[in-house]
């Protein structure tokens, strides 16, 4: 059975939400570049109101406070606040470094403080895991053996 094209009732006014992608200016966002990030995977807001998109598509207008943005959500990016999140600390493309010797088989292929770039968010158990391209390598590192490269400018998520 198809589930319904419209499900406008499945978050209410004043309901709070969790985007569970990261929400970059599609050139609607006034002010911003195109491609900018707008709102971080995991931040939570309150639907303001509810709408469609080109007649079929449904769109949530949500207010995320702490980054200031009322941004146009569609329904699968959305997440009930109270629902289950297994948030990462880090996403696609963020610079990192590693806090640890990295390995394989005894072998040391990156030193302490080899900076790296994060391709893949592996969240497939409670452990946070990452595909981190180091000089041309790709290794598959947990959450826990990484540091931002730029910490000054890194952003936390919100839990």
């Amino acid at each position: 059975m198809k589930p319904d094209r419209f499900d406008e009732g499945r978050f209410e006014f004043g309901e709070s939400v969790r985007v569970t992608r990261n929400v970059r200016n599609d050139g609607t966002y006034p002010g911003m570049e195109v491609g900018e990030l707008l709102v971080r995977r995991g931040s939570v807001g309150n639907v303001l109101e509810v709408g469609t998109f080109l007649q079929d598509q449904v769109i949530f207008t949500v207010h995320f406070l702490s980054q200031g943005r009322m941004v146009g959500c569609r329904l699968e990016e959305l997440i009930g606040a109270d629902e289950p999140w297994n948030p990462s600390r880090f996403e696609f493309r963020d610079k990192v470094v590693c806090i640890i010797d990295l390995g394989i088989q005894g072998n040391i292929l990156f030193t302490k403080g080899t900076e790296g770039e994060v391709f893949k968010v592996i969240r497939d158990n409670e452990l946070i895991q990452y595909h981190v391209a180091f000089q041309g390598r790709t290794l598959q590192v947990p959450e826990t053996a990484l540091a931002p490269a730029r910490p000054e400018t890194f952003n936390e998520p919100e839990v």
